[in-house]
């Protein structure tokens, strides 16, 4: 390590002070000492620096505060002062535009978090609260330094009053690039996203040795708090990666697609795909027969800009896709059902999911335009005693105290609850449409004909071909396409090939739009 003290001193004069600076400076830049540079990348891992520089644009990054360091004491602490204290601070950046930044440098001190380290922190979130611009944090750090004792867990405190203070106003990216563990990891669940890298980064609450020694299972840390386990299992992770350049890639893509603050649009991008381009694939796509399952990622594909979209937990609750795309260059949120994962029902984790999205959305000014197939909640024990009212809940607060533009497109079945809360127009979407292939009910005819003629089929003759017959009837009577359009429920039916233009058409009209909450300090959303 080296200090200003180990600086060759020049002449006592403007030259020499500033060839002592640039000494210091380039010690700061190159790190702790090669060793410790080997050592992170046997790990497969890169350094703080070279994280910041893939992230930003060349050239971009300014640093703030690289000449701190600690000023504790004890246990060896005061023979051991790097400058910078663990964490690189600044702001650049990406696609032109400004962004704010942490790096962990897990050469120094493990990244492990101490006074100065968080203070350092602590700056760098309230100057992108304040400059309104998107704050990321790059995280491989071994959580509070101990050395440092309550002051340095103390400067966690300071984090998350911060994180939950952004919440809404910029947006917030957590970025996994080693271990998060213990109360460190709370700050990561308080941001917008997270991403994460396999193999490399892990985050739990407590390590496996904890869990060893309380509950007797023996797992790894991959196994108890790895990438694929969150993206897949727990829903941590909104993203997973291979390698930390694609990683880092995506973020930058991801900042594309969100606007600076809480008071800026999403930026505009100019567009090549036609707006009235005819969707006429979409015809053979999506089958008639309610029954029939497909792929609603290629629905989506038809109807976006070049068919370009980023799925958000793509990975978690797979019967429901949340996903960022752009529609004549303007950036929408997409919600909807996957009837090709448990027939696109609605269940606690997708209901969960869609929630958080469509919160998110709202708060960032990002239209929501809502795909339903959905044939309703998901029936069983397991789902009612973990609370599937609670969670499904969730999504209807979200959906009802959204202000964006909301329009959605009833594809095939919308049953029962679950339609209510899929954004119908009772609950305020701004345009309803549907499909001629449309089945708007309180649930399924089959199920509808067994409730309602239960008598009459059980004293006929022959008891199936009572059922057939009204079933047919109750579809006729209640489930044609045009039985909601004609009681004002939907706002039009519409031919599948034309959802594309419809879709622009209506959002550009919606794009000044202003709506206003009651006057309240905050709600209670169900939890």
């Amino acid at each position: 390590m080296t200090t200003v003290e180990d600086v060759p001193a020049g002449a006592n004069d403007a030259r020499g002070r500033v060839a002592e600076l640039h000494a210091i400076r380039e010690q700061v830049r190159r790190g702790p000492s090669e060793r410790a540079t080997e050592a992170q990348r046997a790990k497969g891992k890169l350094t703080a620096r070279e994280r910041i520089e893939l992230l930003l644009d060349e050239g971009s990054f300014n640093e703030v505060e690289p000449l701190r360091r600690h000023r504790a004491t004890g246990f060896g602490l005061e023979a051991k002062k790097p400058y910078t204290d663990g964490v690189i601070t600044g702001w650049g950046t990406v696609h032109g535009r400004t962004v704010f930044v942490y790096a962990h440098d897990f050469r120094i001190f493990g990244g492990a978090l101490g006074e100065a380290h968080a203070t350092k922190i602590h700056k760098i979130m309230d100057m992108a609260i304040q400059a309104g611009a998107p704050l990321v944090s790059l995280n491989d750090g071994a959580g509070a330094r101990i050395q440092e004792g309550v002051s340095a867990l103390a400067g966690y405190g300071g984090i998350f009053q911060r994180n939950t203070k952004a919440s809404g106003v910029i947006p917030q990216i957590s970025v996994m690039l080693g271990p998060c563990a213990g109360g460190a990891a709370y700050s990561p669940a308080l941001t917008d996203f997270v991403f994460m890298v396999r193999d490399t980064s892990q985050m739990f609450i407590t390590g496996p040795d904890v869990v060893r020694a309380v509950t007797g299972e023996e797992i790894t840390q991959n196994g108890l708090g790895g990438a694929d386990v969150h993206a897949e299992t727990s829903g941590v992770c909104h993203f997973a990666y291979d390698d930390e350049a694609s990683c880092l890639e995506e973020v930058r893509y991801l900042l594309s697609l969100l606007p600076a603050n809480n008071r800026e649009n999403p930026p505009t991008v100019a567009c090549e795909d036609p707006a009235d381009r005819s969707g006429d694939a979409l015809l053979d796509l999506v089958p008639a027969d309610g029954n029939r399952p497909y792929d609603m990622r290629k629905v989506i594909e038809e109807i976006v800009d070049d068919g370009e979209f980023l799925e958000v937990h793509e990975r978690w609750a797979t019967n429901i896709i949340c996903a960022l795309t752009r529609l004549d260059g303007r950036v929408v949120g997409m919600i909807a059902n996957q009837p090709q994962s448990l027939a696109g029902v609605l269940d606690i984790e997708a209901s969960e999911k869609a929630a958080r999205f469509v919160q998110m959305c709202d708060a960032f000014n990002i239209p929501l335009v809502t795909l339903l197939d959905v044939p309703g909640f998901l029936p069983g024990v397991d789902q009612e005693h973990g609370g599937i009212i609670r969670h499904g809940a969730k999504l209807l607060y979200a959906y009802c105290n959204a202000t964006v533009p909301r329009i959605s497109i009833i594809l095939r079945k919308a049953y029962g609850g679950a339609y209510i809360v899929m954004d119908s127009q009772t609950i305020g979407a701004d345009l309803t449409y549907a499909w001629p292939t449309n089945e708007i009910a309180v649930m399924g005819a089959e199920g509808a004909a067994n409730v309602i003629f239960r008598k009459q089929i059980a004293e006929a003759d022959d008891p199936e071909a009572m059922r057939t017959r009204m079933v047919k009837e109750y579809k006729s009577e209640l489930m044609h396409p045009y039985y909601a359009a004609e009681r004002g429920l939907v706002d039009d039916v519409i031919d599948p090939a034309d959802t594309r233009q419809v879709l622009i058409r209506a959002l550009d009209m919606l794009r000044t739009k202003h709506a206003d909450l009651p006057a309240r300090k905050h709600g209670n959303p169900p939890q």
